[in-house]
């Protein structure tokens, strides 16, 4: 049922990217100071929102590393903390 629901939203958003693709077919003039490119408009929107995602994926791993990390260091403090509470109950406590 689930494979189902997702083919369907698939297939939705082909038709939909292929619909804007044929409305926004209109060429524009990229300049990119080296070099002047010419591009359908939905080729060039497409090329951006990819370059976009790219990016954010590139900055969401060094985050995602970088809690990890945390993560880790967190779990070895943890560890040791609970090592010491281990270690002081095993103590013989003395009565007075």
């Amino acid at each position: 049922m689930l494979s189902l629901v997702k083919l369907i939203v698939a297939a939705l958003l082909a038709l939909l990217g292929a619909a804007f693709a044929i409305i926004n077919d209109q060429p524009v003039q990229l300049d990119l100071y080296f070099a002047v490119a010419s591009m359908p408009l939905s080729l060039l929107l497409l090329l951006a929102m990819g370059v976009g995602l790219v990016l954010g994926a590139v900055v969401s791993g060094f985050y995602f590393m970088r809690v990890r990390k945390e993560n880790a260091r967190l779990r070895r403090q943890t560890n040791l903390a609970e090592q010491e509470v281990k270690n002081l109950r095993s103590l013989p406590i003395n009565g007075r």
